[in-house]
């Protein structure tokens, strides 16, 4: 079949030869040729990712409280520290004030405590008191010194709890959710707005069982955009258990992305190598293919051509895997278009050589 179906194609050929004859005469154009070589074979799996935003939260409430301003609405952009939620902070700041009032106090008494522990030790150096009551003054000085911290301690958490309501963007973002309107109460772990960050971006994608071992080992990924640019990756994380209902494995890779095209939610291509054998290439220029048929013309030691039929695997950077039909070393035609027509080409039984693909 392999015979009747090369003399076939040569058929076509002469065809073709006839109709271009009466627009060149006899023109033997320059043929090139290639080596057929053996080279290594990645193979690869082409999966669909989603470019999701590093840092992405949402931020709830450290304090009770009304809500009293939303200065941002969902989509607006922030930066870091923005004000982003002001609640109502009367009572805050009425625990604030408390708070430094029985700071002041404790200070007073801390004050009172040591100038009577200064006197009592002066007294006591040349023994006019007793050891009891220099032991009760230097106790007052250190319990009042105590309540001092203890004072202190209520100031600082007044504070704080003064600065919970005011409500700062952790990070510059987009902002993607409102949680609460003005004018609703809030406590303390209520959400109140979500946003993500645009300047740390990550791809995931998930890896069927089969190939996550090799490509653990190899730790290689491509990321491509629908248009074919190829995107910069860093640092690769596998997830060290697989999704019980899908067997797949979690992939993630950093993104380097300085023109700022590239937003969360998006699907990218992601070619994870899962295979590597030697195959055996030719420029996929030199295939000639009619219907089922594929060949190539062979240079002989004469340097004729000779078509013969071959069978063919994979495409890769203008390559193509030969399967079987033609050894390592055999020269082959990479332009077979200029043969048609010209005095080079016997369109002859004897062009056909026997393969057994």
């Amino acid at each position: 079949m392999g015979r009747m179906a090369a003399a076939g194609l040569i058929v076509t050929l002469g065809l073709l030869a006839t109709a271009a004859h009466g627009q060149q005469a006899s023109f033997s154009p320059p043929v090139t040729t290639a080596v057929a070589e053996r080279s290594e074979l990645h193979e690869t799996v082409h999966l669909d990712g989603v470019i999701e935003a590093v840092q992405q939260s949402t931020v709830s409430a450290q304090t009770s409280g009304t809500v009293q301003s939303l200065p941002y609405d969902v989509d607006d952009s922030v930066a870091a520290g923005d004000l982003i939620v002001q609640l109502e902070d009367s009572e805050q700041r009425s625990r604030l004030r408390q708070a430094q009032a029985g700071l002041e106090e404790a200070e007073a008494a801390l004050a009172d405590a040591s100038q009577r522990f200064e006197r009592i030790e002066a007294v006591h150096e040349r023994g006019l008191v007793s050891r009891q009551e220099f032991d009760q003054a230097r106790n007052n000085l250190a319990a009042a010194r105590a309540r001092v911290e203890r004072a202190g301690a209520a100031v600082s958490e007044a504070q704080e709890q003064l600065s919970y309501t005011r409500v700062q963007a952790p990070y510059g973002g987009i902002l993607t959710e409102r949680h609460v309107e003005v004018g609703e109460s809030v406590s303390p772990g209520q959400p109140l707005l979500s946003g993500l960050s645009l300047e740390q971006l990550r791809v995931v994608v998930d890896l069927p069982q089969k190939y996550a071992e090799l490509a653990r080992t190899e730790r290689q990924a491509q990321v491509t955009l629908a248009d074919g640019r190829v995107l910069k990756t860093g640092e690769m994380t596998f997830y060290p258990y697989a999704n019980p209902q899908t067997h797949t494995f979690r992939l993630r890779m950093r993104l380097s992305e300085p023109n700022g095209s590239l937003f969360p939610g998006m699907l990218v291509k992601v070619s994870v190598p899962v295979a590597s054998r030697e195959a055996l290439w030719v420029p996929a220029s030199s295939l000639i293919q009619r219907s089922e048929l594929r060949a190539v013309f062979v240079l002989n030691e004469q340097d004729q051509p000779r078509l013969r039929q071959v069978r063919t695997g994979v495409r890769d950077n203008g390559r193509l895997e030969i399967l079987a039909g033609l050894g390592e070393g055999e020269r082959v035609v990479t332009n077979p278009s200029e043969l048609v027509g010209s005095e080079r080409l016997n369109l002859s039984e004897d062009t056909v050589e026997e393969s057994n693909p």
